[in-house]
């Protein structure tokens, strides 16, 4: 009975001491299972996050091409846009080394980023500065992209999208006469002619500041710079940026005065009145043009263009 006894407590002391010993090991085991459950939890959750954000990209996709999808325009298929290539670095012609002039211009890089953007075919129109406010108005065409100023007296006739180009305005003469005019109020001579587009807020400027000049309204800038340079005009209100480029091409001419103006400022795309949907869709393309840096190669090379040989106004077929 005593041998019995002590042969079960050794019995008990060997299980005990061979527990004792694989200790390490079984807590080593439960360790690594431990981690490899967090590591496939971590995997899970990885793989459905990735999932989550590829499911929102596709959602948001679909959202966007339903919302492209509900775009109406003139001609199906097509964006129809209205321009007036007299108005250099906005939109004009740039001469190729064939001697072939092409359509160029920041505002007709824009339009086509625009048809692109929407899943459209690009369809340029091009006519005089007042024939874009009346294909607008008749809604011949879907966008008028022609340096227009956003001016509250045109939101009759077309809506207007988000400015894309802050611009300016300013006061043209010859280098000749340019010690002339030192203000705006050396401009207000019964005496001079001052030059202004037809249709343009530049009318508006020249009628504020110079009422009592003789306002000489013409169609094209082409113009009124050739007014200027024959010495037919005293001077003319351009926008700042045509302004410049038709001083680099024309050394005789000189930016003499920056001109105020209070109301809206820059430029902005003319959108057919009452089409919300091509109105979203165009304030979008202007949003990602600008935000991933391409209208800014838009004007560089625009600028870069309107220094070389270039045509502007209408050319005919």
């Amino acid at each position: 009975m005593k041998k019995k006894f002590i042969a079960t407590i050794l019995t008990a002391a060997m299980a005990f001491s061979m527990t004792a010993c694989g200790g390490s090991a079984d807590s080593a085991a439960v360790a690594e299972s431990t981690e490899e459950t967090s590591e496939a939890s971590e995997t899970t959750e990885s793989t459905e996050a990735s999932d989550a954000a590829e499911t929102t990209e596709s959602t948001d996709s679909a959202a966007a091409d339903s919302a492209k999808a509900e775009i109406s325009t003139v001609t199906a298929g097509k964006l129809t846009v209205a321009t007036s290539p007299d108005f250099a670095p906005y939109e004009f012609y740039a001469v190729d080394e064939s001697g072939t002039p092409q359509l160029a211009g920041f505002d007709i890089a824009l339009a086509g980023y625009i048809a692109d953007y929407l899943g459209l075919e690009l369809e340029v129109v091009p006519v005089d500065f007042d024939g874009v406010l009346m294909e607008l108005q008749t809604k011949s065409v879907d966008l008028g992209l022609a340096g227009l100023s956003p001016d509250p007296k045109r939101e009759s006739i077309m809506d207007f999208s988000d400015v894309y180009y802050e611009g300016g305005q300013s006061f043209v003469c010859l280098q000749s006469n340019k010690d002339k005019f030192t203000s705006l109020d050396d401009t207000n001579n019964s005496e001079y002619e001052i030059g202004a587009q037809t249709g343009s807020i530049q009318v508006d400027l020249a009628q504020t500041n110079s009422p009592n000049a003789d306002i000489i309204q013409l169609t094209k800038v082409t113009d009124i710079v050739a007014e200027l340079i024959a010495g037919k005009l005293d001077g003319a209100y351009i926008e700042t940026a045509v302004a410049e480029s038709y001083a680099k091409n024309y050394p005789d001419l000189c930016v003499v005065l920056d001109v105020p103006y209070e109301g809206a400022t820059g430029s902005a795309v003319g959108v057919s009145k009452g089409n919300e949907a091509l109105l979203k869709g165009v304030n979008e393309a202007i949003q990602a043009a600008k935000a991933d840096g391409t209208f800014d190669e838009y004007v560089a090379i625009a600028n870069e263009q309107a220094s070389g040989e270039i045509i502007e106004g209408l050319i005919e077929d």
